[in-house]
């Protein structure tokens, strides 16, 4: 079934409109990670009428944009172009999802396409050290795995498996959104002074187990470069959560600009971090939340002394009002920022909207923000990471004399 929203926005000269599929990489079956992403590029080679080149050219011809992606909890598939062409393009989302022709020939490129990507990224050190870090704090959950599959799977899965699974997609929920009013829909605005439909349940990744010991909760691997790079954090909670604005005041105060909390600590102050951050993403189940970092081997002991302290005082400390009002600050300029960009609205929206969500206003989200206070963190800190997962990449004797602090740290 696929419902439809549209967004009143101010005119603007071109249109885009994106569908959600629910069902992302977490649909995945056991021993075909990577099925759907295989079956999402899949869509967009060809549908009724159009071959790969015909549609591809097609869309060129008129300056357009076809894009597709996929989520741990959905597949996104848009397509933007100038108003006036809009209406022959529009049509498109339809055959895509509805009437694709799924050729031997393109899986069979594609297949080949994914599994180069997937080696690709095996060479990365910082993408080895993330796949770690979420296979041992999820363990055999859904989010544990790549978007893109694994190097088992890939090459395992048929052309039939993808025709079965395209079964399987037809029926799953669907959400269009465009900020085109000549698509019948259900406006946005009427969604932030109504609940959407009862909200889904919550339905925990993982219970929270504070008494895993330190070496479950902890992997390195070996890398013979001059860089290692350290991950720490755990999985949190869902968007539908409560609980989730704290954590963004949390990431705010941490990493957004150069006021924040690891920037000064590592750069301005001590100036040993090649990249540092925090990776906390939008998620329909308890959301991943860490603190990245990549140093030079001879300051990679120090690194994560730094962060030992700074992790026990986000553990017993409550944030000052200072930074609590100037995290604050920053989480609301940063939901400006993000609305400037129509695709990341739409895109925000819809996605949203398919967890059960109803899109609240700026005024209503600003009051949300302001009732947080220090405690409401110092409380989730605890709560969340008192018992930290801890992924590394980097030498092995290095990787190890870390192990030791973390065992006694952690």
């Amino acid at each position: 079934m696929l419902k439809r929203y549209f967004l009143n926005n101010k005119k603007r000269n071109f249109s885009t409109a994106s569908i959600w599929i629910k069902g992302g990489s977490d649909v995945d079956s056991i021993g075909k990670k990577g099925i759907n992403k295989i079956l999402s590029s899949l869509l967009t080679r060809g549908c009724e009428g159009f071959n790969n080149l015909t549609l591809s050219e097609y869309i060129e011809s008129f300056g357009a944009e076809l894009n597709q992606e996929v989520f741990e909890d959905g597949i996104s598939i848009s397509i933007k172009s100038l108003n006036e062409h809009f209406s022959k393009l529009f049509p498109l989302l339809d055959l895509i999802i509805n009437q694709p022709t799924l050729l031997e020939i393109e899986f069979q490129k594609v297949k080949k396409s994914t599994i180069n990507l997937i080696k690709k990224e095996k060479e990365n050190s910082f993408n080895i050290c993330f796949e770690n870090w979420r296979r041992i704090v999820y363990s055999n959950h859904p989010y544990a795995f790549n978007t893109n599959g694994n190097a088992n799977d890939v090459p395992k899965i048929t052309y039939e498996d993808v025709l079965l699974e395209f079964k399987n997609f037809k029926s799953r929920d669907k959400y269009l959104i465009s900020n085109n009013l000549e698509i019948n829909g259900v406006n946005i605005e009427t969604l932030e002074k109504k609940h959407l439909e009862k909200k889904p349940s919550e339905k925990k990744s993982r219970d929270i187990n504070h008494d895993l010991s330190p070496k479950n909760r902890f992997d390195f691997n070996n890398n013979d470069s001059n860089q290692t790079i350290i991950m720490m954090g755990d999985q949190t909670c869902s968007r539908r959560s409560s609980e989730y604005l704290p954590l963004k005041v949390l990431e705010s105060y941490l990493s957004y600009g150069m006021s924040a909390a690891l920037f000064k600590l590592f750069r301005e102050n001590h100036g040993i971090t090649y990249d540092l951050g925090v990776y906390y993403p939008i998620r329909s189940g308890n959301a991943p939340f860490l603190i990245y970092l990549s140093v030079s081997n001879k300051h990679a002991l120090f690194a994560f002394e730094l962060l030992s302290i700074l992790w026990k005082n986000l553990l017993f400390n409550p944030l000052t009002d200072g930074e609590i009002f100037l995290a604050k600050e920053k989480l609301k300029g940063s939901f400006l920022l993000g609305n400037q960009s129509l695709d990341e609205i739409l895109q925000r929206k819809i996605q949203l909207i398919s967890y059960g969500i109803s899109p609240i206003s700026e005024i209503d989200l600003n009051s949300k923000i302001e009732e947080i206070s220090s405690l409401d963190i110092l409380k989730l800190f605890y709560k969340y990471f008192s018992k930290p997962f801890l992924s590394i990449s980097g030498n092995k004797k290095i990787c190890l004399e870390i192990s030791n602090r973390w065992k006694k740290n952690f």
